[in-house]
């Protein structure tokens, strides 16, 4: 199977939450590239189709948009920051 992937993601393991609204749920951080991430969850209910993702651990805030669901992994890509 070939991986089509454009860039190279990187394993990790950090605490995060997944922000919107007013309200927050934790997930896990499993891999990260420069444009998204995979996340787990307790459950993907609930979770709305646009977020943030915050890493307090590395003071790192994502705006995000859902990609793809399976069970209960997330994948993400982060939107594109806006400049002033």
């Amino acid at each position: 199977m070939e991986d089509k992937r454009k860039l190279r993601r990187t394993r990790v393991l950090k605490a995060a939450m997944i922000s919107f609204g007013g309200s927050a749920i934790s997930c896990t951080v499993r891999n990260l590239t420069k444009s998204g991430a995979m996340l787990d969850v307790a459950s993907p209910l609930g979770v709305p189709r646009e977020f943030a993702l915050v890493i307090s651990s590395d003071d790192i805030r994502h705006e995000c948009r859902i990609v793809w669901i399976k069970e209960q992994r997330i994948g993400v890509s982060f939107k594109p920051d806006r400049e002033s």
